[in-house]
């Protein structure tokens, strides 16, 4: 009886596309399974790329004619409802209930405009810090951080010191002239410090407290620009409280979500790659695998290096002062350890997305090498990302700064039909924020706490029993609606000031009322952009997104 009923789990695991042959007939998909879970637990003295490259061929061919059929844009996949069970009654590549929902970000009647209340010869500057998803949430904050002190603006100052050593300006990532003329009315701004006859103001710098609140910048900062007239503020990155009033929650989502639009030439490159993810099939689905070292050395995980992986991340922990060696084993219990690529695909796997399914995998430089890769692209052979749908001379003038590179896989990211997450850093959070600001388009976070224990144990459950306990906890981690309380987390992964419901009125038929999406924006026929907003205050309509 026992013989039979593994000889039956064994024939539903192969119809799931989970077996590689061996000299000892069908052996569940991973030796590297198994692999990974003695990596978890023993912190194999290996490198990871130098793993056996025949098994993974083996997955490759076999994976080719094993697979369950593809998954297309009707197929079922359980959800959450508003009650929190179970359904089966939505597609892979849409969330419930997201038209209920929409970006609203226009200013309330009551709040002042940049002509009302900025007062002369008092100038605010900041440095920026960190890589381009952190900059642009410093960029955010200091738009805020100067209507607070009813001070003018200078166009930031973007890091070019760190890790990234990226010596791009403001004006090569971002539309500076839209910028500008986007926030006219919010906040007045400028592209550098007015000259005097007695030469230029040397503005005094000094940097001001984590999370600092409104009343914390009118005490730490309003006295010095009234005596120094120009204050810059150093190493802006999270430097503005979580939690602020309403009218200045929708000032951070009219800047991040309408007046920071990149360049032309970035747009223009990735919309290329966007177009030709487009072209491969109707639908497509973004990870962003955040598999570098840099982020593997910041999470205090280990993946299986052993002394040679311990040595590299220690020299990369060395530029955090405040990082104290950690637990791997227990971080990644807890939930704070990247999945492997392996991992993702068979989370992928079992949500129901099929082998025919196209990734885009946005990336830096992956840590193992394309090896690393390897699993993922055996369970999704249509695996594609900026360097494999791009010709050397099209990235060519991105190649050397990291923050552009960055912007051709937010493009990508942002547009596709599904985003994934594969960490809670900075362009994760923007980009969440984002899909839910514009429409909650599908945005899966892996609840990697739960996931955990199903990998560790994975060969010793069915593909089905399998499948139905990553469907079950990932409810809640989908991008729908509601999944995410007000006040939880950061404002720029949850912008909760700035969806509105619309669904009471829906259902009584009332939307035809409702201004959707009310912060618009277009562009002259010179190129130029320009706020659409109304002689009250108000914002135009528009139906489309900013970059």
């Amino acid at each position: 009886m026992k013989k039979q009923q593994h000889q039956q789990q064994q024939q539903r695991w192969k119809e799931n596309g989970c077996f590689v042959p061996s000299s000892n007939g069908f052996i569940i998909h991973a030796s590297l399974f198994r692999r990974a879970t003695t990596m978890r637990r023993h912190r194999r003295r290996q490198l990871l790329h130098l793993a056996p490259v025949l098994s993974i061929v083996f997955v490759v061919l076999l994976l080719t004619f094993l697979s369950p059929p593809a998954i297309s844009s009707g197929h079922i996949l359980p959800r959450r409802n508003l009650g929190g069970a179970l359904s089966s009654n939505r597609s892979l590549w849409t969330t419930s209930s997201s038209e209920f929902y929409y970006g609203c970000s226009a200013a309330s009647k009551n709040f002042l405009t940049a002509d009302a209340k900025t007062e002369p010869n008092r100038y605010l500057l900041i440095s920026t810090s960190g890589g381009l998803n952190q900059q642009r949430t410093g960029i955010v904050d200091a738009v805020v951080a100067a209507y607070i002190l009813n001070a003018t603006l200078v166009v930031p100052v973007l890091d070019r010191l760190s890790y990234w050593k990226d010596s791009s300006n403001f004006d090569d990532i971002f539309n500076v002239d839209w910028f500008i003329s986007f926030l006219m009315r919010d906040v007045r701004i400028i592209k550098q410090l007015p000259t005097g006859k007695d030469n230029t103001v040397i503005p005094y710098r000094t940097r001001v407290p984590r999370k600092c609140t409104p009343t914390c910048y009118l005490q730490r900062v309003l006295p010095l620009l009234n005596t120094k007239h120009a204050v810059q503020l150093t190493k802006f990155d999270f430097r503005l409280s979580n939690t602020l009033e309403t009218d200045l929650q929708k000032l951070r989502c009219r800047v991040n979500y309408h007046a920071l639009r990149f360049t032309h030439p970035i747009l223009e490159m990735g919309n290329k790659l966007l177009g030709r993810m487009r072209i491969k099939d109707g639908h497509f689905v973004a990870l962003h695998l955040r598999f570098e070292p840099d982020m593997l050395a910041f999470s205090g995980c280990d993946y299986g290096g052993g002394e040679v992986e311990k040595k590299e991340f220690g020299i990369i922990r060395k530029r955090w002062k405040t990082l104290h060696t950690s637990d791997p084993e227990k971080r990644r219990r807890q939930g704070r350890c990247p999945l492997t690529p392996m991992e993702v695909g068979l989370m992928l796997r079992a949500l129901g997305f099929g082998s025919d399914v196209h990734l885009y995998v946005a990336s830096g430089e992956i840590h193992g090498g394309q090896k690393t890769l390897e699993p993922l692209k055996a369970l999704f052979p249509n695996l594609h990302s900026k360097y494999t749908l791009s010709s050397k001379e099209e990235l060519a003038p991105f190649m050397s700064y990291s923050s552009r590179m960055a912007a051709l896989d937010f493009i990508v990211c942002d547009q596709s039909d599904v985003f994934i997450a594969n960490n809670n850093g900075n362009m994760a959070k923007i980009l969440a924020g984002r899909r839910r600001y514009f429409g909650h388009k599908p945005t899966i976070r892996p609840n990697a706490k739960k996931l955990y224990p199903l990998f560790v144990n994975l060969n010793n459950m069915t593909w089905e029993e399998f499948s139905i306990k990553v469907r079950t906890h990932q409810l809640g981690f989908m991008g729908g609606p509601n999944e995410v309380m007000p006040g939880v987390g950061e404002f720029h992964e949850n912008p909760a000031a700035c969806i509105c419901d619309c669904s009471l009125n829906k259902a009584r038929g009332e939307t035809d009322h409702l201004q959707r999406d009310p912060v618009g924006d277009t562009e002259n026929e010179n190129g130029e952009g320009y706020s659409t907003r109304n002689d009250a205050g108000e914002a135009s309509d528009h139906d489309r997104t900013d970059y």
